[in-house]
């Protein structure tokens, strides 16, 4: 949906005009309640079903033009199967000002209201709430009055058609429908901030609505305090990036320290929080995270690895490793893939599964993709897992549930962790670096295997 009328200086803004929408084959032209309580008013009013039927089909197949929308008529040329124009124009009667100020005082008086209105949404609770108050948003029976160049006196294919249409723009923006009731978006929402200030003027302290001398404030309520936001100062600018993290206090200074305190872990733990908070403040400035997923939160195990891989002093590591039923040897394997990827390498180092048949067909296809075209390719020899390794070297790899491969080598009877993960198993493979202690060209090997 294009709307080509803008507003401009000096612009009343009581005309839209919506360029030609596209063939609507295939799907209906009403998705949102309001949208399908427009088209009910249509089909209620209008006495022949074979004309509204003719009027669904002209909307499918494009024949609606530019749709021109005003307080009280929306206009369009629609044409005919043989391409004949008509001039379409359906009417709706506009509020007077005496139901403005109605439909004005409902919606001020909930901020939930006009959030919504600016989220492109009609609560019903705005429509029941306007009908309580004597104003009915909506259209009802006989409230679509046709006027068309075909002179037809009922609602015909062309009006049929343009209404039709007119419901796909109300899906997208019931603003839409207010300004046919007479009040444009930019005019309303400037009327409703006008409201909501001075209602929250009036429950400040010292305003009207204040009850009995020397009571103590009781605030604005928050429903109004959102409404006036607009009329709020700018907020401060962010502050500026950290270059660095803090130093944490030195506490092993002079003193014997309290009975089962280890001054160093806490020292230790110390550094590592200031690490931690400028990294979460760099996070929080950097585009985009105010509509970023938040991070998962970290096992006990996935911690400990990572304090491990931030280099503590002697013994704390061994402590880490204890505290979570590890040995020293569990934990530097897994601080080797924790420096390869963090928590997903390290799911994939503690993890053996087997692949559905799905995703084991999705990995075999990969397999026998990547070395396409190669004179030499490894030959891989699998375990019933989701792990292969390469026949006669001491490499392997190891397929993760997101689709990727982990290359491993074999070093000192154990699988460790060798690299980052890729799409690409041949590329995986290809990033081994340095040769296993029991010889050189490994790589080689795997690929001259096959």
């Amino acid at each position: 949906m294009t709307d080509t009328g803008n507003v401009r200086e000096g612009y009343d803004e009581r005309e839209r005009v919506f360029e030609a929408l596209p063939p609507a084959r295939g799907r209906g032209f009403a998705r949102t309640w309001w949208g399908r309580a427009w088209l009910k008013a249509l089909e209620d009013t209008a006495l022949d079903g074979e004309q509204l039927g003719r009027g669904r089909k002209h909307a499918r197949e494009g024949a609606v033009g530019a749709v021109c929308v005003r307080p009280g008529r929306i206009t369009a040329v629609v044409r005919d199967r043989d391409h004949t124009p008509h001039r379409s124009d359906v009417l709706l009667q506009e509020f007077g000002e005496a139901e403005w100020e109605r439909l004005l005082d409902v919606v001020a008086d909930r901020a939930g209201h006009i959030a919504a209105l600016l989220d492109r949404d009609m609560p019903p609770q705005l429509v029941e709430d306007a009908a309580a108050a004597g104003v009915e948003l909506l259209p009802g029976i006989g409230d679509l009055e046709p006027e068309c160049g075909c002179e037809a006196w009922d609602h015909c294919p062309h009006t049929a058609a343009l209404c039709y249409q007119v419901a796909r723009l109300l899906d997208e923006d019931p603003f839409v429908l207010l300004l046919m009731r007479g009040r444009g978006e930019r005019e309303l929402l400037d009327e409703l901030q006008v409201r909501s200030v001075a209602r929250a003027a009036g429950r400040a302290p010292g305003g009207a609505a204040e009850e009995g001398a020397g009571r103590a404030p009781e605030g604005i309520p928050a429903r109004e305090a959102f409404a006036a936001a607009a009329s709020l100062p700018p907020l401060p600018a962010p502050p500026p990036t950290v270059a660095e993290p803090g130093r944490p206090p030195a506490l092993s200074g002079g003193g014997d320290p309290a009975p089962g305190l280890d001054v160093v872990a806490l020292e230790f733990l110390a550094a590592d929080a200031a690490v931690r908070a400028r990294r979460l403040l760099a996070e929080a400035l950097a585009p985009g995270h105010a509509t970023a997923p938040p991070p998962s939160a970290l096992t006990p195990w996935q911690d400990a690895v990572r304090l491990a891989a931030a280099g503590p002093p002697a013994g704390i590591a061994d402590r880490l490793a204890a505290g979570c039923g590890r040995d020293r040897g569990e934990l530097a394997r897994a601080v080797r893939a924790w420096g390869h990827g963090g928590p997903a390498a390290l799911t994939v180092l503690d993890e053996e599964w087997s692949p559905a048949d799905e995703a084991l067909a999705r990995a075999r296809a990969s397999l026998t993709t990547a070395w396409e075209g190669e004179e030499r390719a490894p030959r891989l020899r699998a375990a019933g897992s989701n792990r292969w390794t390469v026949v006669g070297a001491d490499a392997q790899l190891r397929y993760s549930r997101d689709g990727r491969w982990w290359p491993y080598r074999k070093e000192r009877g154990r699988w460790w962790p060798a690299g980052p993960a890729d799409h690409d198993p041949a590329a995986a493979l290809a990033s081994l670096e340095a040769p296993s202690p029991r010889g050189a060209g490994m790589v080689g090997a795997a690929a001259g295997a096959g």
